[in-house]
């Protein structure tokens, strides 16, 4: 008898066949989209600044929030793509649905910039610019938006479909999964390579729209090449949103809110199934306790004759500690949100400063986008160095194989305060070349190298922060709510851009006066290297709470009586190949 895997099925609903389905090849088919939509999303976000303020003749400051959230609007959304894949779709038709929106934003995005119609006449010697019109702008922001929903979708299930297709209670194919799950970064890594080299030049050099429609081919290949493995895939039985399960429990507390605990909890309400694993009671957060008090009318019947507790109005003990358990995360989660909020300056300020310096190496011109290719170089370097290096010396010297989660991130948080830093003097000293020869010059005297640092520094800070809070929100989530915990660690992406949003807003609003202030439309006249230094302090004020937290977090989860699961056993007739 040929052995299957118990969680999956194949193409035709029935057990999946491990030497049918499943493996390498499967999981491969998924990484290609999502290397083709970082491709996608990357090519446009740190590029498109420069075409709004270029060729759509907005603001400095109106061009660096439309990218920021754009950007913040994709990652949050990405929370919507994992609601409708683990209660309605799955992972497959999840990705399926939302590469196809992908492909149709880009193809939009590609017509945009090709029709003369769809922007504004171009202006002479940087006077007269006329804005784009709400038309113009409308139909940039339909494309936009459909890119940003296709990437929600994508982000939230790519990775989970690619993991589905190896089973963990192997052996062999956990260590497979495991190699999958490490190696997927650096390949989404090198999509991002390629978008800030090759196509930020496409876009710059030959047209936007062939480099937006590079994009929409890319897309719709992989989605074919997607569709060619539906045969040889696993798809995993959706159990239902862990948001959901959130809010149950949040409700049955709330309704009992006014009723006591019972002074053995062993009273309260748990009916696990043994084929889970089961998480003992905890003494924090004992408000949600409340949820698992059994109380009159919390049953309903049945189809079969019997009675059922109503999520809604009684939840489990083990539900009531999954909930405490995403709580706990809450701390860190909030302390990790200003990195991206650094990151953002990346994609839209500090590709502005490149514009206006000497970008010249011989006689080819570098596109200011393509700065960015040191900040995705030092995300590579960190990571081998990382995992070459330093791993081998910190195995031998404190016996683990490198640093913890916590640590990685407090090491990202450190390197963006200091890259802010570095920054803010950068800026100063571009400032004054611009003072000296003059603020309306197209392009100063200053090398464009000088920004290297600060795009080194956060770049190798995205190095530790990306893997420790993916990491993290992994592990310290339950079981049942790992799509939950990674959409989580998106959202301090999101919340990153949108905080980039806002501050640029208000500090353009008390700074500003006329085109003057800290974020003036033309930063030779500005104070931008002001705004990078608020950044450095906020970070530096960010990283003291964070330490707080996270010292918190590990002094909780480490005492005694904290968060233990038993495992029930396996399932029922399960055999090992």
């Amino acid at each position: 008898m040929s052995c299957v895997v118990a969680d999956a099925v194949d193409y035709r609903g029935l057990p999946a066949d491990k030497s049918k389905t499943g493996g390498w090849v499967p999981a491969a088919l998924a990484l290609g989209i999502e290397i083709v939509e970082r491709l996608s999303t990357m090519g446009i976000g740190v590029n498109l600044v420069t075409y709004l303020g270029g060729t759509m003749h907005q603001p400095s400051s109106t061009s660096a929030n439309v990218v920021t959230d754009f950007m913040g609007t994709s990652f949050l959304l990405c929370l919507l793509g994992g609601f409708l894949a683990d209660s309605f779709l799955g992972r497959f038709k999840t990705i399926a649905i939302f590469s196809t929106i992908q492909a149709v934003g880009t193809g939009i995005l590609a017509i945009a910039t090709k029709l003369p119609q769809l922007r504004p006449p171009p202006c002479e010697a940087h006077q007269n610019c006329e804005p784009a019109n709400g038309f113009q702008m409308g139909i940039l922001y339909l494309a936009l938006y459909l890119i940003a929903l296709g990437t929600g979708g994508l982000k939230s299930s790519v990775s989970g479909f690619g993991t589905d297709q190896f089973d963990e209670k192997d052996d062999k194919e956990k260590v497979q999964m495991n190699y999958f799950f490490h190696r997927f970064f650096f390949f989404v890594s090198m999509g991002t390579l390629a978008a800030v080299t090759v196509l930020v030049y496409i876009q710059d050099e030959v047209g936007r729209s062939l480099g937006y429609g590079i994009c929409s081919i890319s897309m719709v290949v992989a989605m074919v090449l997607l569709l060619s493995g539906i045969k040889r895939y696993r798809y995993k039985k959706s159990l239902g949103s862990p948001i959901v399960h959130i809010l149950q429990v949040i409700q049955c507390a709330i309704r009992k809110r006014k009723m006591a605990l019972p002074y053995d909890v062993t009273q309260l309400f748990d009916n696990t199934p043994p084929a889970f694993s089961r998480i003992h009671h905890t003494d924090q957060f004992l408000a949600l306790d409340k949820a698992a008090i059994v109380a009159e009318g919390d049953f309903e019947e049945d189809n079969n004759g019997g009675t059922v507790p109503n999520p809604w109005k009684l939840s489990t003990v083990t539900r009531v500690e999954e909930v405490k358990m995403m709580v706990r995360l809450l701390p860190i989660w909030a302390t990790t949100i200003l990195f991206w909020t650094t990151y953002a300056q990346m994609m839209t300020y500090s590709v502005i400063q490149a514009s206006t310096m000497e970008r010249s190496v011989g006689n080819f011109q570098i596109p200011a986008g393509s700065l960015t290719v040191f900040f995705v170089a030092a995300i590579l370097i960190t990571l081998a160095v990382y995992d070459r290096v330093v791993m081998p010396i910190w195995k031998k010297w404190k016996g683990t194989p490198g640093f913890t989660n916590l640590q990685r991130m407090a090491i990202g948080l450190a390197l963006s305060t200091m890259g802010m830093g570095i920054a803010a003097i950068t800026e100063h000293k571009r400032l004054s070349v611009a003072k000296s020869e003059g603020r309306n010059v197209s392009t100063l005297h200053m090398s464009v190298f000088n920004l290297i640092p600060q795009f080194f520094l956060i770049g190798s800070g995205e190095a530790f922060i990306y893997t420790g809070q993916l990491d993290f929100f992994i592990t310290q989530s339950p079981k049942g709510m790992k799509t939950m915990s990674t959409g989580l660690f998106l959202t301090t992406l999101s919340l990153g851009f949108f905080v980039s949003s806002f501050l640029v807003s208000i500090v353009k609003k008390v700074t500003g006066h006329g085109n003057q202030g800290w974020l003036a439309d033309n930063i030779n006249y500005g104070r931008l290297d002001c705004f990078y230094g608020l950044l450095a302090i906020l970070g530096v004020v960010n990283f003291a709470l964070y330490v707080v937290s996270a010292v918190w977090f590990k002094r909780k989860t480490n005492k005694k009586g904290g968060i233990q699961m038993e495992s029930m056993g396996n399932l029922k007739g399960e055999e090992k190949c």
